[in-house]
């Protein structure tokens, strides 16, 4: 037997291990290199592709950098080609996909933030540029449209209109909103100007008798939640504050 052949059959044996283990226990125990080994195995018909999967989370760090990779970048490592980067960048593309039918219009209601908080870190949390997005619900918390890109760049109060937000709302039916945006830096304190949109918005909304249910900062591995924080709570009280003086003032 050629030493190319018991290569392979050595290859063919540690896949079966591999997707053996998988199948009694799913990915419990396994190390970052043998998900990646595992997931190559798509579209590889034999061989052995463990170097691959070990060189590849040595130069990506983790899972989530080898499927947040550019397949340019993915294709620079020896025996990664069109075939296996296409396979990671599908399987990256299934999970947001996965993540994002529940705030598709027409599904059930929203019982926790995690579930808006898992779709917008995994579609916007590497984009290396500052975008901002809004999710519409009803009174229900159902979605009422897709989540939708209104304003892309540094977040200010020049560059993101609480009209034109209030606006986009109104048109898709909406009673509450959740804010998104993400920092490329990585970084998701708030900044001053975060924090000033956001308030400026709370107020927009509550003139127009629709909730703002939270803001959310999404980095590549974290995020921050202004309603967690107690500030959506805090701005909507200034809100209130601001209709009733506005009240008293014209009665």
């Amino acid at each position: 037997m050629s030493g190319k052949r018991a290569s392979e059959q050595s290859g063919d044996g540690h896949w079966g291990r591999l997707r053996e283990r998988f199948e009694k226990d799913g990915l419990a125990g396994f190390h970052d290199y043998e998900v990646i080994e595992l997931l190559l195995t798509l579209a590889r018909e034999r061989g052995d592709v463990k170097p691959e999967g070990k060189e590849a989370i040595n130069r990506f760090k983790s899972v989530r950098g080898v499927l947040d990779a550019p397949r340019a970048d993915l294709e620079e490592i020896s025996g990664i080609g069109k075939a296996s980067s296409f396979a990671i960048k599908l399987v990256r593309a299934l999970a947001e996909y996965y993540y994002g039918e529940r705030l598709q219009p027409g599904a059930s209601p929203l019982t926790n933030s995690r579930e808006v908080v898992d779709y917008l870190r995994v579609s916007m949390g590497t984009l290396d540029r500052e975008t901002f997005r809004v999710v519409y619900l009803d009174a229900q918390n159902r979605p009422t449209a897709e989540p939708e890109t209104l304003f892309e760049g540094t977040l200010t109060s020049s560059a993101v209109y609480p009209r034109e937000v209030l606006k986009s709302a109104l048109m898709h039916n909406a009673a509450s909103l959740i804010f998104a945006h993400n920092h490329p830096s990585g970084c998701v304190e708030p900044s001053t100007n975060d924090r000033d949109i956001t308030r400026e918005l709370v107020l927009a909304a509550s003139l127009m008798d629709v909730r703002v249910l939270d803001h959310i900062v999404v980095g590549a591995d974290s995020h921050f939640s202004f309603a967690d924080h107690g500030l959506i709570r805090e701005y909507s009280k200034q809100a209130a504050d601001f209709q009733e003086s506005r009240a008293r003032g014209s009665a």
